[in-house]
């Protein structure tokens, strides 16, 4: 494609999500690189170069970001509760507007995919006390030494606790605002918190959070509105993955727990849902095709599509109407410049996956541009 065809590209058809006005709708999605600066997890200025050369993208989704300590799940990723961690995200924030681009900020809260020795003296929060034997978490001994550990078992949350990780994500808003942010992402996928309220094996409760799918969404929606307590829907997004199988995670019915939670997302009037196939992270074939009914026809809002998918993939599904705007991951991680090359049709570096996560520049900042 030529520059001059581009105009006619539905990748670079401006796009209204909410309050957010996307110049194009290629998105960098939110992708963990364990590059927070120690001690304190705090974003720093490489960190803020990375994220600036990707601001031609519509909008930026920061990698996960913990609202509090025992919501930590990896080592050296970024939180967003600390006085230096707001600092730190000021920081990339600021190169991000002064390159033209706009981010909202990821709220994370891992549940049982974290290990003890992140909160010394507290156990990993879940709604039940379901452990998955064969989960595992990246953390660093008191050696320096890092690597995969099988998680902790979990402690089932009480009302208290659940009522403090709500506050939790309050005060993850006001920091975000607070750090310069143009919005938040939910992150209700992958098998962390909110997630594993929402999926049946996971979910156990007797309570008012537990069994039908109306209480097992309780959590979610009661985060929600904290939330939109603090900024307008317009400004927010939700992220689920309606058939991850990672994690420990084997929802009995996906159809009807997402198309719920899909519903009742659309009628808080949230600027987009972010639609996450993340098993092709481990190789698994595209699985977008299954999970789009779950969501049709019950969010009317914008609809942002993730998972692998290819320039031309992309543009197919907008012409389709699957989907309104694409999240890149890996191929936006490798090309700082991507909607430039997908502008031109390419060539793109390919990304190393030996510096995904962890380490200084290399694979991080240093990829070329085609300008370079």
């Amino acid at each position: 494609m030529t520059a001059t065809q581009a105009t006619d590209d539905p990748l670079f058809t401006p796009l209204q999500a909410g309050e957010l006005r996307l110049p194009n709708r290629i998105v960098l999605g939110p992708l963990t690189r364990s590059r927070a600066q120690q001690p304190g997890n705090v974003p720093g200025p490489m960190n803020a170069e990375y994220y600036a050369q990707r601001a031609g993208a519509g909008l930026i989704v920061s990698e996960a970001t913990n609202i509090s300590q025992v919501g930590m799940g990896y080592a050296l990723t970024p939180g967003i509760f600390t006085d230096e961690q707001v600092a730190g995200w000021r920081l990339v924030t600021d190169a991000v507007h002064a390159a033209g681009g706009q981010m909202v900020l990821q709220l994370w809260h891992c549940g049982r995919m974290s290990h003890e020795a992140l909160h010394p003296g507290i156990p990993p929060m879940a709604p039940s006390a379901v452990h998955c034997d064969a989960c595992q978490v990246f953390y660093v001994d008191d050696e320096g030494k890092g690597g995969l550990r099988p998680v902790s078992p979990p402690k089932a949350m009480t009302k208290t606790d659940i009522d403090a990780t709500i506050q939790d994500y309050v005060t993850a808003t006001r920091n975000a605002l607070a750090a310069g942010f143009d919005g938040v992402e939910v992150h209700s996928a992958n098998g962390y918190l909110l997630h594993e309220f929402l999926a049946s094996n996971t979910n156990q409760r007797t309570d008012e959070y537990g069994g039908s799918i109306q209480n097992r969404a309780r959590m979610l929606f009661e985060v929600m509105d904290a939330v939109l307590g603090e900024l307008p829907a317009g400004r927010v997004g939700v992220r689920v993955s309606p058939l991850f199988k990672l994690n420990g995670i084997d929802d009995a019915d996906p159809a009807e727990t997402f198309g719920y939670a899909s519903e009742h997302l659309g009628k808080r009037g949230i600027a987009y849902l972010h639609v996450a196939d993340t098993d092709v992270m481990r190789g698994a074939e595209p699985k977008m095709e299954q999970i789009l009914p779950f969501t049709r026809g019950k969010f009317d809002g914008v609809v942002m599509l993730n998972g692998a998918y290819t320039p031309e993939r992309a543009r197919q599904a907008i012409e389709d109407g699957d989907g309104d705007c694409i999240a890149f991951g890996r191929l936006f991680l490798a090309n700082p410049d991507l909607p430039e090359r997908i502008r031109r049709g390419g060539p793109y570096n390919e990304p190393n996956p030996a510096t995904f996560y962890g380490g200084g520049a290399e694979g991080y900042t240093d990829y070329p541009t085609l300008e370079d």
